[in-house]
Parts: C-alpha cells; structure tokens; sequence
C-alpha cells in the first residue's frame, strides 16, 4: 500500500508547514491561550491563503478553491498536527451551510452562509418531535402559509444550542394530505420571536445542553424556504449526510485516543503510571487497533473518491464507527479515574472544561452519540438493506403495512 502523495503535493505540504510556521500560535502566545481575536485572525489569514472553506465561494466568506481532496486532506493533516484551528463547527458551518449552497436560492446564501460559517449567526436544528426520531418522517409539526408567511404549530425536541441560538432549520409537514415522506418542507426561522417558546431539558448531569421548543402560530417568511414546497425529505438527506460526515470523522477518533493516551501516562496504578499495567497497554491496543481501521478506511474511501467511485457501505460505517470508538474510550479513562471520573463541573457547558473532569462529559456524550446524526441502530439497519442487501426485518415491513 502506498499511502505517498507524490511530489507536487508534498509541495503543497510544505506551504502548508510554511504558513503555519509564520501564522501558528500567534507571536508570543501558546496556542492553548489564543484569545478569541487572535483565532479569528488566524481563520481570516488561512482563508486568504485558500485553506479554509475551500469549498465556499470568496463572495460568501470562503476562499473559493478547486475542488482538491488531497489538499485538503492535507491541510487537515498540517492543521491538526500543530493544533491550529480549522473552520468552525457546528450547526450553522457544518451543516446549514453546506446544504445551502447546494439547494438555497441566492439571497439565502448572501444572508446566511458568510455569517454562519464566521459564527455571527447561531442556528440549531429542528428535526425530532416526540413521536418522531428515527422514524423522522412520522413528525407533525405542521405550516401553513397565510398572507406571505409560514404560520408554525408542533414541538421540536432535542435541540441543541439553544441557548445561544439567533435560528433554527426545521423540518415541518405543509402538504398534510400528501404521503409520510412527502409534504415535509425545510424552513428557516428566528427563535426570538412571538409564538417561539424554549423549555430546556434538565440532563442526569445537571446541565441543559438540549431543550424542547414549542411553536404557537410562529411565523417565518415565505421565502425562508429551503429547496421546493415539499422536498424537504430530500433536503433534509442532504443535511443528514453533512451531519453524520461531522460526527464520524477518523480525525476525530485518532484525537480523542490521543487524549485517552495522556490520561494513561498521568493516572496511576499501584503507584506506577497507569499505562504500564498490562490489561491497560492491552485495552489501549485493542482501541488504537479500531482507530487504525477507522483510518485505513477513511485513506480506502479517500483513494475510490478521487477514482470517482463510490465509497458505498464503507462511508456509511463511518458514523458507527466513531461512535463505539468514542464509547470504548469513554469507559477505560473512567477506569483509570475511578471515583474522581464522577466528578462533573456545574456551571459549565458540556466540553468546556479542561481537568480531569471533562471524562464525564465526554462518557456522556459518547452515550449520547448513538442516537446523534441518526441512531446506531437504524444506521445498521440502512447497512444491512442498502449496503449489503440483505432482507428487511419481517417484523418492520409487517409494521409498515396499512
């Protein structure tokens, strides 16, 4: 296996390394203690140099580079080594973006897209309903469209950000006589509005990362439609796969075994450090084993898309994978912690902690992350019948039947 790059872009490697030798960490200061304006100047340096958002065009804030899955594997490579900071995540530059410049109209991605990816606009997602999770079609919050508005009644539940958030996409029903997966439209709309109530859902850890929000004839403009009048299930699959691309990210898994490795060397066992314990050395082995796969088939998926073949089963493995990766790891750093691993900061938001501590945020969420972008077990279910071929449950298609 020859995992080279060949020479041009070892080139481009280089000016990478050169970039971020001059720009990363800012002048006098560690990295670890970058203020917020120094990352923002950072981030504006790097999209003038075409290494963040390449994918976006300069008009909306990005650096508008050809497509070059390479080069942007390595600039994600050269970033991550010196820790220097990427685009911003989250709903709005993760998820919202992308998908509007692939289905929205021009003035929704001249209003929206620069500042959801700069992180001036907040925006979180409406999707679950009570009665619809993995089976989101099922939802029922409904819109009608009264004198040039969209008129919002339901329940959104499972929303993040919402402390923070300025608007929500949502998915919701107008076309109430068409099919289940038909007359679903995805709208935007502010949360700071008449007819918007947030009920914030109290966590076993004492924090409310996720809310449940209510809407009473709230209302948002016609034109604050996404794609057509009832394509919002097509949309919203266009979203879904933003989503789960964020979430099962072999970066992401090879980072957070990096920090499990720390936790190793630090803890102690029988005065000795913890890494030098045999069963220890054996369960870091068997996770960084799952790693190392979870990189192979990201470096397999990389080689068939620059083909321009399809990665098929192997890229819906990925979100799984990520999961259970981040599951293991969760439960051996509570071993080494033992009791100090049921230490959990109050008043502070989940990840936001630097000691010890931050492993209970990180076991609960790893929890959490099998229901994230799509629960695990639909996603097995969509590998079985998609991926491999194998026969529906006999069980859910008689379920289905009318």
């Amino acid at each position: 296996m020859d995992l080279g790059y060949g020479t041009e872009y070892e080139a481009c490697r280089e000016q990478v390394r050169v970039f971020l030798r001059a720009q990363w960490p800012p002048r006098e200061t560690n990295a670890e203690d970058a203020t917020a304006e120094q990352i923002q100047s950072f981030r504006r340096a790097a999209v003038d140099a075409g290494y963040l958002y390449r994918n976006i065009p300069r008009r909306f804030g990005g650096s508008e580079q050809e497509a070059d899955i390479l080069a942007a594997q390595i600039i994600r490579e050269e970033f991550g080594t010196v820790r220097a900071p990427m685009e911003l995540t989250g709903q709005g530059p993760q998820m919202l973006a992308p998908t509007l410049l692939e289905w929205g109209t021009d003035w929704q991605k001249d209003h929206f897209v620069r500042k959801a990816i700069e992180g001036e606009h907040i925006w979180c997602q409406g999707y679950s309903e009570p009665g619809a999770g993995s089976d989101l079609a099922s939802l029922r919050t409904t819109g009608e469209l009264r004198d040039g508005e969209w008129v919002l009644n339901g329940q959104k539940i499972w929303t993040t950000h919402w402390k923070r958030a300025h608007y929500m996409f949502a998915l919701v029903r107008t076309e109430p006589e068409a099919g289940k997966h038909a007359g679903i439209s995805y709208l935007l709309l502010k949360m700071d509005q008449p007819g918007v109530e947030v009920r914030p859902l109290k966590q076993i850890t004492g924090d409310s990362e996720f809310a449940e929000v209510f809407f009473n004839d709230a209302r948002t403009p016609a034109d604050w439609i996404v794609g057509e009048r009832g394509a919002g299930w097509t949309v919203s699959r266009s979203l879904l796969r933003h989503e789960r691309n964020m979430i099962g990210s072999a970066n992401r898994s090879a980072g957070l075994f990096r920090s499990l490795l720390r936790l190793a060397r630090s803890a102690q066992i029988d005065g000795r450090p913890a890494v030098e314990d045999r069963q220890v050395r054996e369960a870091l082995a068997a996770i960084h084993g799952y790693v190392e796969t979870q990189r192979c088939s990201s470096y397999v998926q990389l080689t068939r898309e620059l083909q321009g073949r399809d990665s098929e089963t192997l890229s819906l493995l990925n979100k799984i994978s990520d999961t259970n990766i981040g599951q293991q790891v969760s439960l051996l750093a509570h071993r080494l912690l033992g009791a100090e691993s049921a230490l959990a900061p109050r008043g502070q938001p989940a990840g936001r902690t630097s000691g010890n501590e931050k492993w209970m945020n990180q076991f609960m969420g790893s929890l959490g992350m099998a229901i994230a972008g799509g629960t695990s077990n639909i996603q097995r279910n969509i590998i079985a019948e998609r991926g491999l071929g194998l026969p529906r449950d006999a069980a859910a298609a008689r379920d289905e039947k009318p």
